[in-house]
């Protein structure tokens, strides 16, 4: 089966070994990968801010790259969810448009919600120390249903998970949010660091680069050296 790899913006541009990972990942579950190389934006930044001419733009050029795909696999909630929720929006007033889209939809999955529920991945205990503690992202969370997927696949590779208080709760980031809103950003990125720390784990895990971003970032600033900040890519594929 083909899976066409969808390697988002933030992880193409500051952590291209988080896409490796879960490249690794889903070849080992007996996929082939391909990475459209003329891939960009999914257009959720000008989605938005109101840009639906740009953002529109960027849906259709996606839907032309993934639509010969068995599979979609995003490692990233939030463009998982402006893929799947978002662009039967952008393409309501184009029947063309929706149909390609009403085909593609179904094939479009966040990384761990594919490993756990296409692939059904068995994974084999590895090294990695816990415990860690999981910060679920608002897009995958709630747009797409991401909660147990990557809990249960943690547990699988033996890594034991201490859950934070407020779990479930935004990291402040929210994309042009922390732009137009810093100071609510920084006291919700200062509540959700004191959580994690909190916790007792010596690292937070998640499956969204700009919640991973926002919050190391955050815990540097603030004099935390020591706690780590790692996609579930990494974790799982042994990259940590």
């Amino acid at each position: 089966m083909r899976v066409g790899f969808f390697v988002t913006c933030l992880i193409d541009l500051m952590r291209p070994e988080i896409g490796f990972s879960a490249i690794k990942l889903i070849e080992r579950a007996g996929f082939d990968v391909f990475v459209p190389p003329a891939q960009t934006c999914c257009g959720q930044p000008a989605y938005n801010s109101g840009d639906r001419r740009i953002a529109r733009d960027l849906a259709e050029k996606t839907l032309r790259e993934f639509e010969q795909y068995d599979y979609v696999v995003v490692p990233s909630g939030s463009c998982g969810g402006m893929i799947r929720v978002h662009y039967g929006d952008l393409f309501a007033d184009d029947p063309e448009l929706m149909g390609r889209f009403g085909r593609l939809r179904p094939k479009v999955y966040e990384l761990t919600d594919f490993l756990a529920n296409v692939a059904k991945v068995e994974l084999t205990p590895g090294d990695f120390p816990g415990p860690v503690t999981y910060h679920d992202s608002c897009s995958g969370l709630r747009e797409l249903g991401v909660k147990r997927q990557p809990r249960d696949l943690l547990a699988q590779a033996g890594v034991a998970v201490t859950e934070m208080k407020d779990c479930e709760h935004c990291c402040g980031f929210g994309g042009t949010f922390a732009l137009k809103f810093g100071d609510i950003s920084t006291a919700i990125v200062d509540e959700k660091c004191a959580n994690i720390q909190a916790s007792g784990a010596h690292a937070v895990v998640l499956g969204d680069l700009g919640c991973m971003l926002n919050i190391e970032g955050r815990l540097r600033r603030t004099g935390d050296t020591t706690t780590r900040v790692l996609h579930i890519a990494q974790v799982l594929a042994g990259d940590a």
